[in-house]
């Protein structure tokens, strides 16, 4: 070849493809679809103002239905050979039900973006990087991106964070990224079948987003497909049993071999850390005799929060990046560089403000229990007011609320659904304000109450373990409102009256096990 080519989309022509869901990547895989290949294509959304964003393009049809399962109708009735649903668009929903019962295949945007990637001239394809777990991604997705950049070869983070992926791996030219690193989630890995990344992870797996799959099982089964076609490393944590099946049970590329990370001293075929630094004894040549220096762990102590020691979760973060950028052969002072250049994400264990000794730190991307056990389990104990709740996706919290107790000094709960936290701390001997559901401002009354609890040297700690879409936009909104709410908070001579033992005296209160009577009236 002489030019850059997407010979993917060859085998794309004439086949009838059904976008379902026009949010960011629904637009990226109607728009890659029709600039890029012969394809018919339809276009399909529950909203129907959605459909205005796509009518420049010369899409087959389009059509709306606020009803899943009548919307489902309609896009069978169009008779697509694919659907590529929006990872919005549940496991358990008519949907997929519909067309697996039809047999149409379903193919998420990471399907489509690896069968348009790019080829330059010589037919080489960019490697892609893929990260997927329960906690852990971006974090994890961003390290490796940054270490791709200091090698000259990659951008920003794709997938399940940032641009999507269909966009950015079909880009062509001198500039385009010679490397991807992809964050994936299991709606994605759900529906994706032939992608073969060089090197990928799962970092970890706990209940999340059961309402999504239905079970489990399904849970699991979605997050084990990042193994699946792995050319060169399939990377896995030490000692933990349920990842390493995964690994055992994936059909990988001939020449592919698993490569654990350790936060110990590495066996062969592994990485670690030995007297606190990352050494590799998985790519080095000499590694059955001796390891690879690879960076310090003080060359990423910036991600820590102010004062406070590297968490845990952040060391294996910069583990697994490490073991995903050796694999593609990038050298060890290129990955301690773009270590050293990580800086700390918006809203994941964010230090907003520290005010009368009391540190207010935004993990508003703690959606789910393991995510939340990482950041308050770092704290010292009994010095957490902990902000929690919001979309539960169909989890329960007893274990969570037991594994973190004795960090706790008090609880507040936000959310709409407040019945699962009710069931896990209830009885606790721990004071909790549940914030009225319908107040107008909910984080403002949170962080005031939490402020009340909270005395010199606490952590006043948003970690909800639960997604953000019943009281804000998006997770990220969550983490702006309690900043604001912080910034807002009076001044320490300002506050209003505190109950002798530091509970509020507004909202509903539960101390020592018992409902106090006084409940603040919602606004309007």
């Amino acid at each position: 070849m002489s030019e850059w080519q997407h010979p993917g989309a060859a085998e794309l022509a004439g086949r009838r493809i059904a976008v379902v869901g026009l949010g960011k990547s629904g637009r990226a895989c109607a728009r890659a679809l029709t600039e890029l290949t012969e394809a018919r294509v339809s276009v399909w959304d529950a909203d129907i103002t959605k459909l205005g964003a796509v009518t420049a393009l010369p899409v087959d049809t389009g059509g709306s239905d606020p009803t899943p399962a009548e919307l489902a109708r309609k896009v069978l009735a169009w008779r697509p050979d694919v659907i590529i649903p929006a990872p919005a668009i549940p496991e358990i929903g008519p949907l997929f039900t519909t067309a697996a019962d039809h047999g149409i295949e379903l193919w998420s945007e990471i399907e489509l973006a690896w069968r348009l990637r790019a080829h330059d001239g010589a037919g080489h394809a960019a490697p892609w990087l893929a990260v997927t777990g329960t906690n852990g991604k971006t974090t994890t997705v961003t390290m490796a991106a940054h270490i791709l950049r200091a090698a000259h070869l990659g951008a920003e983070p794709i997938g399940n964070v940032g641009n999507p992926a269909v966009t950015a791996v079909s880009a062509t030219g001198p500039d385009a990224p010679r490397a991807f690193a992809l964050e994936l989630s299991s709606f994605q890995l759900r529906t994706t079948h032939t992608m073969e990344p060089a090197a990928s992870i799962c970092l970890n797996i706990a209940d999340d987003h059961l309402e999504w799959h239905g079970s489990r099982a399904a849970y699991a089964a979605a997050k084990a497909r990042i193994y699946e076609h792995v050319r060169t490393a399939a990377v896995y944590p030490v000692g933990d049993n349920t990842v390493q099946s995964m690994v055992d049970s994936a059909d990988v590329r001939e020449g592919a071999r698993a490569i654990g990370i350790t936060t110990g001293i590495p066996a062969v075929g592994q990485i670690g850390i030995v007297d606190g630094l990352i050494v590799d004894r998985a790519y080095g040549k000499q590694r059955w005799t001796s390891a690879v220096e690879i960076a310090s762990l003080n060359d990423v102590a910036q991600l820590a929060p102010s004062t406070a020691a590297l968490p845990r979760h952040l060391i294996w973060d910069a583990l697994a990046a490490v073991a995903l950028t050796r694999a593609i052969d990038i050298p060890a002072e290129v990955v301690r560089a773009g270590l050293q250049h990580m800086r700390p994400g918006h809203h994941r264990i964010e230090t907003v403000s520290e005010r009368a000794g009391v540190r207010y730190v935004d993990d508003s991307k703690a959606t789910n229990a393991h995510a939340a056990l990482a950041s308050v389990s770092a704290l010292a104990e009994g010095t957490c007011v902990w902000i929690v709740g919001g979309q539960p996706k169909g989890a329960r919290f007893e274990s969570l609320v037991a594994q973190v107790r004795d960090r706790l000094r008090a609880v507040v709960v936000i959310g709409v659904n407040q019945e699962p936290w009710h069931a896990a701390l209830d009885g606790s001997n721990l004071p909790v304000t549940y914030i009225d559901p319908a107040a107008s401002e909910p984080m403002a009354r949170a962080v005031l109450a939490a402020s009340r609890y909270a005395q010199a040297g606490d952590t006043v700690m948003l970690a909800p373990a639960s997604a953000s879409m019943d009281q804000f936009t998006s997770y990220a909104d969550r983490g702006d409102r309690f900043a604001a709410a912080v910034r807002a908070l009076p001044a320490p001579s300002e506050g209003s009256a505190v109950t002798g033992d530091g509970a509020p005296a507004a909202e509903t209160v539960q101390d020592n096990g018992a409902s106090d009577s006084s409940t603040e009236a919602p606004h309007a």
